[in-house]
């Protein structure tokens, strides 16, 4: 028997404080949160990522009962963390004589799927309500690029940039240019000190013991009694304070840049707050708009702001409408026929190839890596292996503390694997090591040379890279971004070509041994 009650759920990616639902306390609803053994499973996730989803998760329900609201919490060592979703609610609808079921719009396409068929089963009312965190909504992608067969972002930000008055003048874009890309390209080289003294630790310890006692499989280190993300929204304030003050004037200018000595240079470090909604991209970017005008004069340029706010109101509601356009079909994408494996030292980082090592360590250790390291050093030689995108979608979703379907699979199938066929990207992202040596000093270190193709001394990146547009240079004979190199593809010696292909194939086949 239904009553006058409501119940609410939750996500963990939905902690949203500011979200209206919060703003009036009515003792007649209930909210409900779970740590669900069905999101810890069906991935394998970095261990940093599951203990700082429950901690962020405990955070926000503390928060909401301290504003008086009634929480029902289920943590990850109690039975019903175990239940079926569905009969889980059915249950909670049951005992506290529930009328309404109310739930925020899931960000992942399963999930959207699951609350729905869970809702059709339900014998009361149910109602979704928006996160009211982005600045778009879903369709937004899906009516903006009407009718067109690729899907560049500019125009998108261009349009955003216009519609929000940032960084513009009644003339046209601050500056007099959209976009400052080709400015934030330097190599770190130590001319510019990475600040210390981070401002965030906590002691996640009691959280890491109890999903260690329920044995599920994870990836990843973890040191819980020093946990530097975000947790709450004052420490994801903090960061964002410290990013403004410490890094911004400097981030647009290494944004692209690697190191070996430093694992975050000038990188925020909110993606993992923004993607679980602590805080918004709206606050996030009206600070760093503030902080530059207010101190613009002094020592923040124009190519840092706009590279920063490329990425937060151009990139991140870019790659969640593709998501929500192209779903669920995109999840099946393999333009390029890719059908390789991962090579087992993603999960070790045991690699000879010193930039594979490096990046690899480093998400292994910390569950991050930065845009480049990503596209550029790892998803570049998933592609250029052909690894199938399923498998490197597995990997990027489970191993990044941010990483939720919405943005990880357009960023990896689509801008890394283009496995979408172009769809986002005009062209793939994939390089020689030449690339690698230019952004970053991975290559001093490493045992092979960066400038040679074939020899046992060679780098692998080389003869991957050539043998790639080899492989598929009937697929790219049309793309006009692809003729100048597969030009000099064809002017190679058929011999070199040959001792190249043979290398690329011997690492493909025997990826242990280096």
């Amino acid at each position: 028997m239904s009553g006058t009650k409501k119940l609410r759920f939750v996500l963990g990616d939905q902690l949203n404080l500011s979200h209206s639902w919060f703003t009036e306390i009515d003792k007649q609803t209930l909210y409900l949160m779970v740590e669900m053994r069905q999101e810890t499973d069906y991935v394998t996730h970095h261990i940093q990522k599951v203990v700082g989803f429950f901690a962020a998760m405990r955070e926000f329900a503390s928060a909401v009962k301290a504003k008086g609201h009634q929480v029902i919490y289920i943590n990850i060592d109690q039975a019903e963390a175990k239940e079926d979703l569905g009969k889980l609610i059915q249950a909670h609808i049951n005992s506290h004589e529930i009328g309404l079921f109310e739930y925020q719009e899931p960000d992942e396409y399963r999930l959207d799927l699951q609350f729905q068929s869970i809702c059709e089963e339900l014998d009361i009312p149910t109602k979704a309500y928006s996160t009211e965190h982005f600045y778009t909504d879903r369709k937004r992608l899906k009516n903006f690029f009407e009718g067109k067969k690729q899907l560049i972002m500019e125009p998108f930000y261009r349009q955003m940039r216009k519609e929000h008055q940032i960084l513009m003048t009644p003339e046209g874009p601050l500056g007099g240019k959209w976009n400052y890309d080709q400015e934030n390209r330097k190599k770190w080289k130590g001319q510019i000190p990475v600040p210390t003294g981070f401002p965030i630790s906590n002691n996640l310890l009691e959280i890491y013991k109890s999903i260690q006692s329920q044995s599920f499989k994870t990836i990843g280190s973890i040191d819980a009694t020093q946990f530097n993300w975000p947790i709450n929204k004052n420490q994801a304030q903090q960061i964002l304070d410290y990013f403004c003050e410490d890094l911004l004037p400097y981030f647009g200018d290494f944004q692209d840049a690697m190191h070996t000595e430093e694992k975050f240079l000038f990188h925020s470090r909110l993606s993992f707050a923004l993607n679980t909604k602590i805080i918004s991209p709206k606050e996030v970017v009206d600070q760093v708009l503030k902080t530059y005008y207010e101190q613009k004069e002094d020592k923040i340029s124009l190519n840092q702001v706009e590279g920063f706010v490329r990425q937060i109101l151009g990139w991140r509601e870019y790659m969640r409408g593709i998501y929500w356009r192209e779903m669920p079909g995109y999840a099946q994408k393999n333009a390029l026929d890719n059908q390789g494996k991962l090579p087992d030292f993603y999960w070790t980082a045991k690699t000879k190839m010193n930039c594979m090592h490096q990046s690899i360590k480093q998400s292994l250790e910390h569950s991050y890596a930065h845009h480049i390291q990503r596209l550029m050093v790892t998803g570049n030689y998933a592609l250029l292996t052909q690894v199938h995108p399923d498998e490197v979608d597995k990997w990027y979703l489970g191993i990044y503390i941010d990483a939720i379907e919405w943005v990880e699979m357009p960023n990896t199938r689509g801008m890394s694997q283009f496995a979408d066929g172009g769809l986002l990207a005009t062209k793939p992202y994939v390089s020689s090591g030449n690339y690698i040596q230019k952004m970053g000093n991975y290559c001093e270190g490493c045992q092979y040379n960066h400038k040679e193709k074939i020899g046992e001394n060679a780098c692998p990146f080389n003869s991957l890279y050539w043998n790639f547009l080899d492989e598929k240079k009937g697929y790219f004979e049309k793309n006009n971004r692809m003729a100048m190199m597969l030009s000099l593809l064809k002017k190679m010696d058929p011999n070199d070509l040959k001792d190249i292909k043979k290398r690329a194939f011997h690492i493909i086949e025997n990826p242990s041994e280096y």
